[in-house]
């Protein structure tokens, strides 16, 4: 399978790429550092600037959290979980990390495949 990735929008000149780009791109939010053994919050949204549809045939179907290459946790949805109105998947995944993380995070959308977002490194201490 394919995996798409966000590019920068700002340098992209058509309107249509922008949103097509940006409303199936996953963005990891969270802080750079954090204690071992503690709760930590990572917040996943899919689409920053531009909705993403939620049809009945079009719509993210799964979020992906990742540390590298393991797999973390996953956060399901089926179509019409925002009401059938465009809008951005959000999933706080709340992790107690023991080392240094490079998270990455999946989305899938049923119409137009696996888009990974950029890595964010959380230091641990």
């Amino acid at each position: 399978m394919k995996i798409n990735r966000y590019q920068d929008i700002s340098e992209i000149e058509k309107e249509a790429k922008k949103d097509y780009i940006d409303r199936h791109s996953a963005f990891v939010h969270c802080a750079s550092s954090a204690k071992k053994g503690e709760k930590f919050t990572v917040k996943v949204k899919v689409g920053d600037e531009y909705a993403h549809p939620d049809d009945f045939d079009h719509y993210i179907a799964y979020v992906q959290l990742w540390d590298g290459e393991t797999f973390l946790a996953q956060a399901n949805f089926t179509a019409g979980m925002l009401g059938s109105m465009a809008g951005h998947v959000e999933v706080d995944f709340n992790l107690v990390p023991t080392k240094k993380m490079k998270l990455t995070a999946m989305a899938y959308c049923t119409k137009h495949g696996l888009w990974q977002s950029d890595e964010v490194v959380v230091e641990v201490s």
